[in-house]
Formats: C-alpha cells, structure tokens, sequence
C-alpha cells in the first residue's frame, strides 16, 4: 500500500475491551479501575521499551512489536484525554502533558480539542492543538508526517472514533489478560472488525494476545 498510512499501534485493552476507565485525574491518567500497567507491562519487560533505563529485557515477539512502535511514523494523532486531565478551557498553559521535558513521540502530535492553545515544543516533538473531524485531523497530519506513516495514538474514544469514520489502515491492538468492566470500551469483540479487516491472532508467551488488522 503506497502512501501514509493510518495506523493503530501498541494499543493495548483488556479482554473485554478496556483501555483506560472512567474519572481520569491528574494522579490516575488511565481513571479508576483500570491499571496501566496490568494493560503495558509486556511492553515495559522488552529489550527496546522506549523507556527503559537498565540494560536487559526481553527479546522475541513482544520485542517486536515494542520497536515497531516507532518504525515509520511522521506524525501523531491524539484525543484531549490522552494529552492531559483538564477539562474545557485550558486554565492551565504550563501543563504540557504526562510526559514531561522529553515525551516520547519525536514527531508532530496533534491533539483532538474543542477548547484551542498555541502550539509549544518540548526536545523534538510539537504539539498542535485542533478542532477538526477525524478527516481533516488525518488530512493534516499526512501532511505534516513527509510520506511516513500516521499513528492515531488513542484514547479508546479517539480510536473508535477513526474506526467508525473509516480511516484506519492497520491496527495492532494487545489484548492483556485482565478485565475491567467499565464503558470505556474499543470493542465487544475484535471479531466486530472482520468484514472490514483481515485479521490475524498471534498469542505471546508472556500472556497478552497481539490481534493484527489490515484493511481489506
């Protein structure tokens, strides 16, 4: 397929389809019930977790699909909610998200919004803050990635909503092996994108499940 791409990677939900609960707060980005690193820690145990600060880790399958993270990717397209806790009109200009002086992304994000700010840098990555439907977000930011590839970077929300409008080229989502139970939910089941999407199930030894979707 020639081109930029949309693309879903690394995202990881629950078993019955959870990536992140309700009454998100500063101390609990992900909200209540839900716990990160019961949904990441596969991710976090490989050789290439972007944030790994001691040697080691492990390699093979999940290892893989950790350094495809970055493989190709020019831009990034996130929800409100992912960028930060506030709600409606940013009272707060000195928040510039979860990530700190370096956030881990390199590349141009632009963050879903209803409420507008001016664009800042940290290192090497510039957040752009837009009101725009997932066609005009996935306009600009092919634009914005030079021919590489797009990463709807989530929430669940955020990925439904490109789902649903019919943008996405690939998905990867990972399937850990805990459930929630609450309304924040991509899926009933991944069996739901079959008549849009080939889609492949390769189970990994360290217990999540790594479903792979690519448009017909």
């Amino acid at each position: 397929m020639g081109g930029s791409r949309l693309r879903v990677q690394n995202f990881a939900v629950s078993q019955d389809g959870i990536g992140a609960g309700e009454n998100q707060t500063f101390e609990r980005p992900f909200g209540d019930v839900v716990d990160p690193w019961e949904l990441m820690s596969w991710a976090g145990a490989t050789a290439d977790w972007p944030n790994r600060t001691d040697p080691g880790g492990t390699r093979g399958l999940d290892n893989y699909f950790t350094r495809d993270f970055s493989h190709n990717i020019g831009a990034e397209i996130m929800g409100r909610n992912k960028f930060g806790h506030q709600r409606g009109p940013w009272d707060d200009h000195e928040w510039k998200g979860w990530w700190g002086d370096e956030p881990p992304f390199h590349t141009p994000v632009f963050v879903l919004t209803h409420h507008l700010r001016p664009s800042f840098t940290l290192a090497d990555t510039t957040f752009h803050f837009i009101d725009a439907t997932p066609a005009e977000a996935a306009e600009m930011a092919k634009a914005a990635a030079g021919g590489k590839d797009v990463r709807i970077g989530g929430g669940v929300s955020t990925v439904r909503q490109f789902l649903d409008a019919g943008l996405l080229d690939t998905l990867h989502i990972a399937v850990a092996p805990v459930t929630y139970g609450t309304r924040l939910r991509l899926w009933e089941s991944p069996d739901e994108l079959d008549d849009r999407f080939e889609h492949e199930v390769i189970p990994s030894p360290s217990g999540v499940t790594h479903h792979l979707f690519w448009r017909k």
